[in-house]
């Protein structure tokens, strides 16, 4: 599905964040980027969505080498979607208003079709759909991000810390409307996430990074079996 091989970016010119970043993505999985503040993380998104071309390597989305593609073309002709971390939603505009944000390039009866198949998978969005984005709670707005950028049906997601200041209640309502994205939509995701362990749970893979390149990566359930990378990278010790 994606493919990134030796991506060396930066914001400028003296710092490289990414130093050299490999990892792959397969079609239907769920794959969680983990690490400290200032590991490159988001700088990774920002690369593969196209905000931030990379200086060397490659990213290849279904065979098609995308680092210098701009994000709008990525997510008009290339099948990308992004929900960044923060203002994610227009909060002065409706749940329709938004949506229809998301699919501004589709035909109006493409765009009514798909605003309705989506109320259907998120109801919440149809019972507030008149209402602007305000009135929604946090984890309701990370819902209607989400949507937002489903509406052009992208087969690749990309999710900036979905979980940022959610209750614990709402943070399960998110992370389990991102598996039914997954599951109904057959949409592959790549998240960024500081929830290590209960992005692991509803995770396929996770790669850890550390200063700019993959420190470490496996299958999502070993690397929470595993003590010492829990205590070394996770946050905690095995229960």
């Amino acid at each position: 599905m994606i493919e990134i091989d030796n991506v060396v970016a930066g914001y400028t010119a003296e710092v490289d964040i990414l130093k050299g970043m490999t990892l792959q993505v397969q079609r239907g999985e769920i794959v969680t980027l983990l690490g400290p503040n200032g590991c490159g993380k988001s700088t990774l998104l920002k690369s593969i969505a196209g905000f931030l071309r990379p200086r060397s390597g490659s990213i290849v989305l279904e065979s098609k080498d995308v680092s210098q593609v701009p994000v709008h073309q990525k997510i008009q002709k290339l099948g990308l979607g992004f929900v960044p971390q923060t203002e994610n939603v227009f909060s002065s505009l409706t749940i329709r208003e938004n949506m229809q944000v998301g699919g501004h390039f589709m035909s109006d009866a493409d765009c009514k079709q798909r605003m309705q198949e989506l109320c259907t998978l998120y109801p919440v969005l149809e019972r507030k759909f008149n209402a602007p984005a305000s009135s929604m709670s946090g984890g309701e707005r990370q819902i209607l991000a989400l949507a937002r950028a489903l509406m052009p049906r992208p087969r690749l997601l990309l999710l900036d810390e979905p979980s940022a200041g959610l209750s614990p209640k709402m943070l399960q309502e998110v992370f389990k409307a991102i598996v039914q994205v997954r599951d109904k939509e057959g949409v592959t995701i790549l998240m960024v996430e500081q929830n290590a362990m209960e992005a692991l749970r509803m995770s396929d893979r996770a790669y850890v990074l550390s200063m700019g390149t993959v420190a470490l990566t496996g299958a999502a359930n070993s690397l929470m079996s595993d003590p010492q990378v829990r205590e070394l990278y996770l946050g905690g010790r095995a229960a």
